[in-house]
């Protein structure tokens, strides 16, 4: 895993923007960064399931599910479909669920908070668009760099690979 904190990026980098939202981590990682493929769904994780199963080439699924907390845009049967699929994380402006079984799978994900509801399967959402979660655009590719003090989305590469 690439050594960085959201801090010191926030410090070193004034154009990098920062997600204005109190994530916790469900994850079995609380530091992780990646490129961007974004989702926006409400209270549907179709496209969050459809995402997970395809190669993931070590990239962060970005979902904007309007902040609810009504239905659980993740679950352990889709995450282990993405870990397995090679996703380093998920930021989720929503909820999740089966937490304790998250939190043994070698991904990242920080979401709003928990609830034990699966969203209705409907196809309804839009894939590969910008969003704006907590202030912060996010675009299909920008750079995501997540850990214990918040989410950092950058244009570029803030880390010397």
């Amino acid at each position: 895993m690439d050594e960085f904190s959201t801090p010191d990026l926030c410090d070193a980098h004034t154009a990098v923007r920062v997600m204005h939202m109190q994530f916790a981590s469900y994850g079995g990682h609380s530091h992780f960064c990646g490129q961007a493929a974004t989702i926006k769904c409400f209270e549907d994780n179709s496209l969050v399931k459809a995402l997970a199963e395809e190669p993931g080439h070590g990239r962060v699924m970005v979902v904007d599910g309007g902040g609810s907390l009504r239905r659980a845009l993740l679950g352990d049967q889709i995450a282990e479909k993405a870990c397995l699929n090679g996703w380093l994380g998920l930021i989720i402006n929503g909820a999740v669920r089966d937490v304790t079984v998250l939190q043994t799978l070698t991904l990242g994900v920080f979401a709003l908070g928990v609830i034990p509801l699966k969203t209705d399967k409907h196809g309804v959402g839009l894939r590969g668009m910008p969003i704006e979660i907590g202030g912060a655009k996010v675009a299909e590719g920008d750079w995501i760099y997540a850990d214990g003090c918040g989410v950092v989305v950058s244009d570029v590469d803030l880390l010397e690979r």
